[in-house]
């Protein structure tokens, strides 16, 4: 009852700018995490071992898609760069790597946060993203949410109507 008042209140309109913004605010979380994933699940598999950290990369990528999927716009706003970034990792891979050493954090090699030991984890030539963009995780997440979207409206979230 107290959420079909509050949904009163805000427009249309407002409702969609909001989940823009939130999609758009979720694109650089998703996208480094997914890559801090990709890199630690190629680190273990390197050394032959448990790859925890790659694991926790890959839920926390997974709790904001599912989150974003509640919100069509918002899953809009972030599948929509994302499957854009997939496909340009899939055509040109020169120019994908050209964009990717532009984003924010690229020279440090990624988010702070997801460096192990503080160092940076990028390595030369190999801008954050470079892994998880040649394997399609950004294709399959971007797709997943576009189609999220793309739902009819009886299975969407409450959120939009």
């Amino acid at each position: 009852m107290k959420w079909a008042r509050a949904r009163r209140r805000l427009p249309r309109e407002t409702r969609r700018l909001l989940g823009a913004v939130a999609g758009l605010g979720a694109l650089l979380p998703v996208y480094y995490l997914t890559e801090a994933a990709a890199r630690a699940l190629r680190a273990g598999n390197a050394t032959f071992g448990p790859a925890p950290a790659g694991l926790g990369y890959l839920l926390g990528a997974a709790v904001i898609v599912t989150l974003l999927t509640a919100w069509p716009t918002a899953a809009l706003a972030c599948g929509l760069p994302l499957a854009a970034a997939g496909v340009l990792f899939a055509l040109d891979l020169d120019a994908a790597l050209g964009v990717a050493a532009k984003l924010p954090w690229s020279r440090a090699g990624g988010l702070p946060w997801s460096q192990p030991g503080g160092l940076a984890w990028a390595e030369m030539g190999e801008p954050p993203g470079t892994l998880a963009g040649v394997t399609g995780l950004y294709t399959i997440i971007g797709v997943v949410l576009v189609l999220s979207a793309l739902l009819p409206g009886r299975t969407r979230s409450i959120l939009d109507r």
